[in-house]
């Protein structure tokens, strides 16, 4: 089975190519938000580099959040587009549980996804290797340290969300080379494919992004509503 997979939901933008458990290719642009004109070039790119078309895909994947609102827009609706009309699966896969996986080597350690929500809160999750252990959730940095305080042992962080917990929390963690903290599609791919693999897939109509909480627009919106109303 041959997965394109598109991660977009944070700073770095990436795409991959895996057959099965093989990786055939990557790429990944760590340049700030340029999705919307980088995203589909490096898909054309990679691709073609690979001797391959759209219509030999047969696995389409793609982050879903949670992660910057405009980012899992572009990355969803890319991927969106490339399936469109072809009947293949489709899988939206957690950012947390793709970012997990770069660690899940270390089946035998404590991962925590972070990624910076701003206000000083986190998206986060819990994992050992590739079992879950809490869902995605958007917390504050202290309520994070109240959960973490339940496991006696390091954890290791990774995500865009690193230095800000490291630098305010007290749990013992492990350092993390950046390399392994960045969202990447690879990731995205070897979750996709074991999810597909459980009969967990959907189609291109039905692909959607996942909020955990509603954007900076609409709590503006929410908030000058309540101020009317009042």
């Amino acid at each position: 089975m041959i997965v394109l997979a598109v991660e977009s939901s944070a700073i770095a933008a990436s795409v991959a190519l895996q057959k099965d458990d093989h990786l055939l290719a990557e790429m990944t642009l760590n340049r700030g938000n340029t999705h919307s004109e980088n995203l589909l070039p490096m898909v054309e790119t990679i691709l073609e580099r690979m001797d391959l078309t759209v219509d030999e895909i047969d696995l389409f994947a793609v982050s879903v959040g949670p992660g910057s609102f405009t980012g899992v827009r572009i990355g969803v609706a890319t991927v969106k587009g490339l399936a469109f009309g072809k009947g293949k699966p489709c899988v939206g896969v957690s950012t947390l549980e793709a970012l997990a996986e770069n660690l899940a080597f270390l089946s035998d350690k404590l991962i925590c996804p972070v990624m910076n929500a701003r206000r000083n809160q986190v998206y986060t999750a819990l994992f050992r290797g590739k079992e879950r252990l809490l869902p995605d959730s958007a917390i504050s940095v202290e309520e994070l340290e109240k959960i973490l305080s339940a496991y006696p042992e390091p954890v290791l962080f990774v995500g865009d969300g690193y230095d800000l917990v490291t630098s305010q929390i007290q749990h013992k963690f492990l350092p993390i080379p950046e390399r392994l903290r960045l969202q990447n599609a690879a990731s995205v791919a070897s979750v996709a494919l074991r999810e597909a693999q459980n009969g967990n897939t959907t189609d291109d109509a039905r692909l959607a992004p996942v909020y955990l909480r509603p954007s900076q627009a609409e709590r503006t919106r929410a908030e000058a509503l309540k101020t009317t109303n009042q």
